[in-house]
């Protein structure tokens, strides 16, 4: 199974989130729109990670709003 690497602020460490706890988001700003990925570690809490809006069309992930 393939896994993404996430950067931890609370541990200050990388960690690696399967797929299936990874969603893509679009987010929209003033300045334009902004493009994540969002994770879920094994103790529940949130990951994102910030990417190119190309790289983000490329990522077979489900879609969230």
């Amino acid at each position: 199974m393939a896994s993404v690497e996430f950067y931890d602020v609370k541990t200050r460490s990388k960690v690696k989130i399967d797929d299936k706890n990874i969603t893509k988001v679009k987010m929209d700003t003033k300045s334009g729109p902004r493009y994540a990925i969002k994770g879920k570690t094994e103790d529940g809490r949130n990951l994102t990670k910030f990417v190119g809006a190309a790289d983000w069309e490329k990522l077979k992930y489900k879609e969230v709003k």
